[in-house]
């Protein structure tokens, strides 16, 4: 910590305080490569297994290259190889889920997520954690986006806790999006979303942290902005490209567009959608009628 002066209009002298923030980089090392490595160790014994006591000998050593195509053990060897892959991988993605779901709970009970505005020219604990945790989830993140698998990212979220994700909801490709969000039943989080419980006030400013909270029903349709502490009630819609301030409290039943956003009328709307009256009316009694019928399924299971 040192002591500087910061020099005014008048001429005179006003001190202040400048503290370094603990960037913590090993912990940052320490987290990716336990987590990177160490959902590596099962899958890898398991196909380096096969290879070693089934593919090799069988196939691979295979004298006669009639016999690969003609003998049970080189056909069987042969058409398990791209089933042990995929089953290696998927313990692999189960394996990074389940360790950072173990730091995850460790830093939580260090310093549990809330709300509020954390300083960012002062070392604190809650600071630490949150720069931890914000890194911690981006390997894992982009583990399930960006492989063949990227529906997995609603089950990493529920498992490590990072999130809460209803029953029938589908998140797709967004920024962020990755902590702190509560998203109730059968929404649909379009593509290129970005939905994002921090946000940095100014260059050097403090860090607003929030909970956002999406309803049920809810749909945004893509390249929707939304911001710390939103709540969005059950049954809205954002249109594309619809941005909401953080903070903004959505009420149910309405459609919103514009950046920032605000409630679009049954007039607008239909302008906005090039569609008639009638069209929207239908497109509303099936809704209805699909939630009424699905509602009539959940009452017979």
């Amino acid at each position: 910590m040192t002591i500087n002066k910061l020099s005014q209009p008048d001429g005179s002298n006003r001190k202040f305080l400048n503290q370094e923030i603990n960037l913590q980089y090993h912990w940052y090392m320490f987290v990716f490569f336990f987590i990177y490595y160490g959902s590596l160790i099962i899958p890898a014994i398991i196909f380096m297994s096969f290879i070693l006591l089934y593919y090799l000998p069988y196939f691979l050593e295979s004298k006669n290259i009639v016999t690969i195509f003609t003998s049970l053990n080189p056909l069987v060897g042969s058409l398990l190889m791209p089933i042990v892959i995929i089953i290696c991988y998927l313990i692999h993605l189960f394996f990074i889920g389940l360790i950072t779901r173990w730091f995850w709970g460790i830093t939580e009970k260090k310093s549990p997520s809330k709300s509020g505005n954390i300083p960012r020219n002062i070392p604190s604990k809650t600071l630490n954690y949150y720069h931890i945790r914000s890194f911690m989830i981006k390997y894992p993140k982009n583990a399930m986006l960006r492989g063949p698998f990227p529906w997995l990212i609603k089950w990493l979220y529920n498992f490590v806790g990072t999130n809460k994700i209803g029953k029938g909801s589908v998140v797709e490709e967004e920024f962020s999006g990755d902590r702190f969000v509560e998203i109730g039943s059968n929404s649909y989080i379009g593509t290129g979303s970005a939905i994002s419980s921090h946000a940095v006030d100014g260059i050097f400013g403090n860090i607003s942290y929030s909970k956002i909270r999406i309803g049920n029903n809810v749909t945004t349709a893509g390249y929707n902005c939304i911001g710390p502490g939103v709540e969005i009630g059950d049954n809205a819609t954002l249109l594309p490209l619809t941005g909401a301030t953080k903070n903004n409290i959505l009420k149910n039943d309405n459609y919103y567009f514009g950046v920032p956003l605000r409630r679009i009328f049954k007039k607008r709307l239909l302008e906005y959608l090039q569609i008639s009256e009638e069209e929207l009316k239908k497109a509303d009694d099936l809704f209805n009628e699909y939630n009424q019928n699905k509602k009539e399924v959940m009452k017979a299971e």
